[in-house]
């Protein structure tokens, strides 16, 4: 409960609140409808290339998270939770900036640029997330915390149906950490590669258009890098025993 904290932290368990709430929500008729036309998109699709997506993903994102530089990183120790999350708000601008100008860059040059943007793009956020969950005092190096943040990456790109699931797992996080495998490669990469095809897919088509390639490319990976830092900040809020039995009042 909170009693006597800081007036920061009683706006932080009013966001995490609304926060939660909108993980939990049922998805909407358009949600359903939009993910049952891409389903059969995908039933089209030859299963050989399904295979080869789902290990292209799959590579990228073990680089990622098993690269040196992304795991060396020490966790801090927090002291003051406003001046810890006011730096990692600066950090998000900077990725979200960093985001946008590669988005720009690639979208510019055309087709044979914007499939690079996949692995540029995906590299910024998870370094994001790296240094975000140490900032908060994680240890990055542990298996178990980097199953979290791709966790965390399937909250902002995924159908809000299966982040319903992705965030059950998280709101029992302790239960979870216990029940995971200790082999990263028993991890759902045909659903994570799936979910995350499908929800960018429409947004980053307009980065493959002429002369509108580098404007949407900007603006879509500003808008989702910075919709990433924001579920992060939230996802470790949640796992903060402050705001373990928090009991707000509405109105």
């Amino acid at each position: 409960m909170l009693n006597t904290h800081s007036v920061y932290e009683k706006i932080v368990a009013t966001e995490l609140h609304q926060w939660q709430h909108a993980m939990r929500k049922k998805p909407s008729f358009w949600n359903r409808t939009t993910k049952k036309v891409q389903k059969k998109i995908n039933t089209i699709i030859p299963e050989k290339v399904h295979r080869a997506i789902t290990k292209a993903i799959k590579e990228i994102t073990r680089g990622v998270l098993f690269g040196s530089g992304f795991t060396t990183r020490k966790p801090r120790e927090v002291h003051s939770l406003e001046e810890t999350e006011a730096k990692i708000k600066e950090r998000i601008n900077f990725y979200s900036s960093s985001a946008a100008v590669e988005g720009a860059a690639t979208g510019f040059g055309g087709f044979l640029l914007s499939l690079a943007d996949f692995p540029l793009w995906l590299t910024l956020k998870m370094k994001m997330l790296f240094e975000i969950a140490s900032r908060y005092g994680y240890d990055t190096k542990d298996y178990k915390e980097r199953v979290y943040i791709l966790y965390i990456f399937q909250l902002t790109f995924s159908s809000q149906a299966h982040r319903n699931a992705i965030f059950e797992k998280m709101e029992n996080w302790e239960l979870t950490h216990e029940q995971l495998p200790d082999d990263l490669n028993t991890f759902d990469w045909r659903t994570f590669q799936l979910e995350y095809r499908d929800y960018i897919d429409l947004a980053k088509l307009l980065q493959l258009i002429p002369g509108v390639g580098a404007i949407a490319g900007a603006f879509v990976n500003h808008k989702l890098t910075n919709k990433l830092g924001k579920n992060a900040i939230n996802a470790y809020r949640m796992r903060d025993k402050r705001f373990k039995d928090v009991k707000l009042l509405n109105g």
